[in-house]
């Protein structure tokens, strides 16, 4: 093999790992902005709930 066809592959391989390697820190960023998303709806539902309820009157 010619050390240019070794380059291009070297450069190929490089550019391929660097892709993957961008698509799984979108994937993550995805996750957590899901994940934080849920979190504050759940805690939302969780106060509008307790919020609703009638509290007992003291004498």
């Amino acid at each position: 093999m010619s050390v240019t066809f070794q380059k291009r592959q070297k450069e190929m391989k490089r550019l391929e790992k660097q892709r993957v390697k961008a698509e799984k820190r979108a994937q993550k960023k995805e996750a957590r902005r899901a994940a934080k998303e849920g979190d504050t709806a759940a805690s939302a539902d969780t106060a509008a709930t307790t919020d609703n309820q009638p509290q007992p009157e003291e004498e």
